[in-house]
């Protein structure tokens, strides 16, 4: 749970019912460009990672935050990783792009010249 005490089996189990509230508070967030104060605070907490527990470079902070927060970033996310293909990078790149590889990369150049070499 982040500081909001809110569990995210509860926020699954009552969905149908803060769907509404929660689009409305993402929309006003998204048109004001303004976060709600308390999306924005976290639980902090240290997780060892290896040999010596008196070492304070032997672990990592976890950032615990709202679930409702969360769940508003991967909208934006997923919103602006569309924009990025579809405007910036375009169909011809396939490195570091989601579904794309060197394989799909050499398959498309392939297809390409194949079909080139077909129309003379």
């Amino acid at each position: 749970m982040g500081p909001d005490g809110i569990h995210p089996q509860m926020l699954r189990e009552l969905a149908d019912v803060i769907a509404k509230p929660l689009s409305i508070i993402f929309e006003r967030s998204w048109r004001t460009a303004e976060v709600p104060e308390d999306w924005r605070k976290a639980n902090v907490t240290l997780v060892f990672k290896k040999v010596k527990k008196e070492d304070s470079g032997n672990y990592r902070t976890v950032n615990l935050t709202s679930i409702p927060g969360k769940v508003m970033e991967q909208l934006i996310l997923g919103v602006i990783n569309k924009h990025v293909e579809e405007k910036v990078i375009g169909s011809g790149q396939h490195g570091f792009t989601r579904g794309k590889s060197c394989l799909t990369n050499l398959t498309a150049f392939y297809d390409g010249m194949t079909g080139w070499a077909d129309e003379g």
